[in-house]
């Protein structure tokens, strides 16, 4: 029982991010958005997740678990409501940048009680899967239930979807889960709390416009202070007697790499999603309701590979496991890759069904690597790690790769005359302006914008494809941990992750 309470913030937060995506097209009409701010508007809630992750994770070690959970949990039901009723694009970035924060506090505080719950690693590994198969859960019914939404309310009907999980979770909460906290912890360092900001924050933004517009003055002073900024960090933890990030858990080969992997695969996760959805409403042509039931198949695909990876993981080595799903997911970029603008629907759908189940082996597998090489004291930190790779690498790939796409996308559009080149900075925009052109004009317009914003996506699938057989090769080569149903001589032996840390 405590577990299934425990999949309701997971399920919360996957249903967030599936419907956001297709909310994108609706909020781009009603608030008129620039194509800046809408990227702003998607991605700051996992720059903030990611910043503050590692704070939150600590912070629940010292103050408690469970506490850190419930405070989160209110938080992100009046957050919610902030960003449902706002009419200002500025005011719903603020309002997703309060959900940031509070949504910090629910992923390692559950992954942290989850390890408390579980010490048994078989068992651990089976709850881990079932809480990703819950992330798995949402994302099949965000689409639909937040596609229905949008149907017959408004965008912002989209954010209330938080209310009643989260009221539940508050009520079930303290009945059915158990309190931990590490009573040998100093307090927080504050001034490591701004740092670990401080050095975030400012090599993200960088990032981000190094992307959009290419090198530039600002830019690049960003990820210089940050970059400098996170060297100072660095030196502090290592002076602590109570670090806010202890670097002992990066001590083995095993845990970067599952970090790294992590990190990767949910970059090109993010963007790739970020397209698919608009793909399907934009390009396709299909009504929000529709564009989810035809994401069903990826996020069925991703609930079987979770739920199925740790039990081949019990008989095989689990770096086989995820290197046999990161190469399906390389198959799955490929033909996106290869989809044109004109006939892609079913392959882009069967394209991205292949992306996602090749997801579930590293989703399950990687954090469970992660997770179970912290001692129990350090477990709420090894998750905030874990998640702040996996909410990192998304951000970054809405970032990152939503700006390359971008890019592409206004590099082979052909606009008319007569239409604003900032109206048709975005494919939303250009559908938008094409109600107001001839419909011969507006005809070639859509044609040309169809298919520039699908050769966007096209780049990205050839990026994801390089990417994911990169990490399967690095995963086979330094991931040695035997089987989960190996000899406990033979599994203490393959993990110098746990012996470092000790």
């Amino acid at each position: 029982m405590g577990l299934a309470v425990l999949a309701l913030p997971t399920l919360l937060l996957s249903i967030d991010v599936s419907v956001l995506h297709l909310a994108v097209p609706h909020i781009s009409e009603a608030l008129a958005p620039s194509a800046s701010q809408m990227l702003w508007i998607i991605d700051i809630y996992g720059f903030l997740i990611a910043g503050f992750l590692v704070t939150m994770g600590t912070l629940g070690d010292r103050i408690g678990r469970r506490r850190l959970l419930l405070i989160g949990a209110a938080a992100f039901g009046v957050a919610s409501v902030a960003a449902a009723y706002t009419s200002d694009p500025v005011a719903l970035i603020a309002a997703r940048a309060a959900l940031g924060v509070a949504g910090a506090t629910l992923m390692p505080s559950t992954l942290a009680l989850i390890t408390t719950m579980f010490p048994d690693p078989r068992q651990r590994g089976m709850a881990i899967a079932v809480w990703v198969t819950m992330f798995s859960v949402g994302i099949a019914l965000g689409p639909v239930v937040g596609g229905a939404m949008l149907e017959y309310f408004w965008w912002g009907s989209v954010f209330l979807l938080a209310i009643p999980i989260m009221a539940l979770l508050l009520i079930a909460g303290p009945v059915l889960l158990p309190e931990y906290r590490d009573g040998n912890v100093g307090r927080l360092d504050l001034a490591s709390v701004l740092l670990s900001l401080g050095a975030i924050l400012p090599v993200i933004y960088g990032l981000k416009e190094v992307a959009k517009g290419g090198p530039a003055l600002v830019p690049a002073l960003a990820l210089v202070v940050g970059l400098a900024v996170a060297g100072v960090f660095v030196r502090r933890q290592r002076t602590l007697a109570d670090p806010l990030l202890d670097f002992r858990l990066f001590a083995g080969p095993t845990f970067r790499t599952a970090l790294a992997t992590l990190l990767v695969s949910m970059l090109v996760a993010g963007g790739t999603y970020l397209y698919v959805t608009q793909y399907l409403q934009l390009v396709g042509e299909l009504s929000p309701m529709t564009a989810g039931l035809y994401l069903l198949p990826a996020a069925f695909a991703l609930i079987v590979t979770s739920m199925v990876s740790p039990i081949a993981a019990a008989k095989v080595r689990p770096a086989y496991v995820v290197a046999a799903g990161l190469v399906l997911s390389a198959l799955g970029h490929v033909v996106l890759a290869t989809a044109d603008s004109t006939s892609g629907i079913a392959q882009v759908v069967t394209g991205f069904a292949f992306v996602y189940a090749g997801g579930g082996p590293l989703v399950a597998l990687g954090t469970d690597i992660v997770v179970g090489s912290a001692p129990p004291e350090q477990a709420g930190s090894a998750s905030a790690i874990s998640e702040t790779s996996t909410e990192l690498g998304m951000a970054l790939g809405v970032a990152l790769l939503g700006s390359l796409g971008a890019a592409v996308y206004r590099a082979g559009v052909d606009v008319p005359g007569t239409v604003p080149e900032e109206a048709a900075g975005t494919l939303a925009g250009a559908v938008e302006a094409a109600e107001h052109l001839p419909a011969d004009a507006a005809g070639a317009f859509l044609e040309s914008a169809r298919a520039a914003f699908t050769d966007g996506m096209n780049v990205i699938g050839g990026i994801g494809a390089v990417l994911a057989l990169a990490s399967a090769v690095l995963v086979v080569l330094v991931v040695k941990a035997p089987p989960a149903g190996a000899g406990a001589e033979e599994e203490a032996a393959a993990e110098p992750v746990a012996a470092a840390v000790e």
